[in-house]
């Protein structure tokens, strides 16, 4: 059964106020209700006045997906009644939204290139949020801080075919607000996720407020267990609107799915048409990670896989393109293959590497001081001095301190026959033509040699060293 997904996604936009007040949108570390005014409370006599910022920032995204955006577009009243919502309407974009018709460019399942088609962007506010209360079953409390925060909604149509497709979508989809600017990634909250799923031939079930890339992966793997396991034994699959329990890697029924008639849908009267003629033009987008990634091909001579790597994060591509140096291709492989592997188990960032010392153990290896597997003992130190805030030292001070330049070929000979003569099983199945033999014995000696042995030169050796007799 084909697996058929589509994605609502709602992205803080990182403008300084709110969508219709003056308010600070930098309450992540402040007190509840300290960022609030009678407008974003919703208080009598209140009125709205549209952020023009926010406007910018929608049609940047929009020209970036390559859409068509409406020359007058329309904000309007979605009516329900939910505690965090103050005014029991929540204004956002209905029939007239900012822009239709665009797409992302993701990878398949099969490694191929797949276009995911965007059916309309839209400008919204964020409700507040509920604080349920440890220890407390009876009562929740109410955080007004976000309420009033500007939203762009994202719709896709629905043509991922998995969850993974949906992972890298919202990889992508990341990755293109934060190049343009109109995001903070690690704001929490930042960027949700409501899911519609099916199953070919079957109803639609939307999960709701997915919180994480991960998040989105799990649910809709989940959801799609789900909705197979019901169909094999005969029952329906209901249209109903889940919640994902991250905690729990499930979803559970949440409520009915709601039409669009269900919110009443009508324009707000206190806000007038939204007429932008003219402006897309004049807005200027930086280089996109597509763009940019054949850059990087062109320019540095690095693989598809590596180009992908390294644009698929601002910071590091920007972070390679100074690391670049007179070896792209040297130091596209160290960062995309090794650093970044580094990085992930240490939970780093790329932010918390100083460039300048990747640059000279680079130079280092280049150069032949060091082999590859005592560059990479060099950035293991180098990272955690960084994950522990200790002074991070070069790497020429940690090659000099641990001893860890390249040996020469007379400093580990009599190792090689060292080690020759105390494993005579494994000399004499190299000799009848087994050539694992002949990698064990390098590798008693690179053990030997703290990998400041050349892997390559230590298995001529070797294996000159049995032909001449040398046992």
């Amino acid at each position: 059964m084909k697996t058929i997904i589509g994605l609502e996604v709602h992205v803080q936009l990182a403008t300084a106020t709110k969508l219709f007040c003056g308010c600070s949108t930098d309450y992540q570390d402040d007190n509840p209700n300290t960022h609030c005014c009678p407008t974003c409370l919703g208080l009598p006599g209140a009125l709205p006045c549209l952020n023009k910022r926010a406007v910018e920032y929608g049609l940047r995204v929009a020209k970036a997906l390559d859409m068509k955006v409406l020359e007058e577009s329309e904000f309007a009243r979605k009516n329900y009644f939910y505690p965090d919502l103050v005014k029991a309407y929540q204004i956002t974009q209905d029939d007239r939204p900012l822009a239709v018709e665009g797409t992302i460019e993701i990878e398949d399942d099969q490694g191929h290139e797949k276009i995911v088609r965007i059916t309309r962007v839209h400008l919204e506010e964020d409700p507040g949020r509920l604080v349920h209360v440890a220890g407390a079953s009876k009562y929740s409390l109410v955080d007004y801080n976000r309420s009033g925060i500007p939203l762009l909604e994202i719709v896709t149509e629905p043509d991922m075919r998995s969850p993974q497709e949906a992972r890298r979508f919202l990889n992508k989809l990341r990755t293109i607000l934060e190049y343009l600017e109109v995001f903070d990634g690690d704001r929490e909250g930042g960027l949700r996720v409501d899911a519609n799923i099916s199953l070919e031939g079957s109803e639609r079930v939307e999960v709701k407020n997915i919180s994480s890339y991960k998040g989105v992966e799990k649910a809709l793997t989940f959801e799609v267990t789900r909705q197979r396991n019901l169909l094999r034994r005969g029952l329906a699959v209901a249209r109903e609107t889940r919640h994902f329990m991250e905690g729990r890697g499930i979803t559970t029924s949440s409520r009915g799915k709601e039409e669009a008639h269900d919110y009443r849908y009508f324009p707000d009267p206190d806000l007038g048409p939204l007429r932008v003629a003219g402006w897309v033009a004049g807005i200027d987008l930086p280089e996109l990670p597509t763009a940019r990634r054949d850059r990087f091909m062109e320019q540095y001579g690095v693989s598809l896989n590596h180009a992908r790597t390294l644009t698929g994060d601002l910071r590091l591509a920007d972070f390679y393109e100074e690391i670049a140096g007179t070896d792209p291709v040297l130091a596209a492989t160290w960062v995309a293959d090794i650093l970044l592997g580094e990085l992930n188990y240490r939970t780093m960032g790329i932010a918390a590497v100083p460039p300048g010392h990747i640059t000279e153990l680079l130079d280092l290896l280049r150069a032949g001081t060091i082999t590859d597997r005592a560059g990479v003992q060099v950035l293991r130190e180098m990272l955690d001095a960084c994950a522990e805030d200790r002074p991070c030292e070069r790497p020429a001070a940690i090659i000099e301190r641990e001893g860890l330049s390249r040996a020469s070929g007379d400093e580990f000979t009599s190792l090689v026959r060292a080690v020759v003569a105390a494993n005579p099983q494994a000399v004499e199945d190299y000799r009848n033509g087994k050539e694992g033999a002949l990698n064990f014995l390098v590798g008693q000696v690179m053990k030997e040699t703290r990998g400041r042995a050349d892997p390559r030169e230590l298995r001529r050796i070797v294996s000159e060293s049995i032909k001449m007799g040398e046992v």
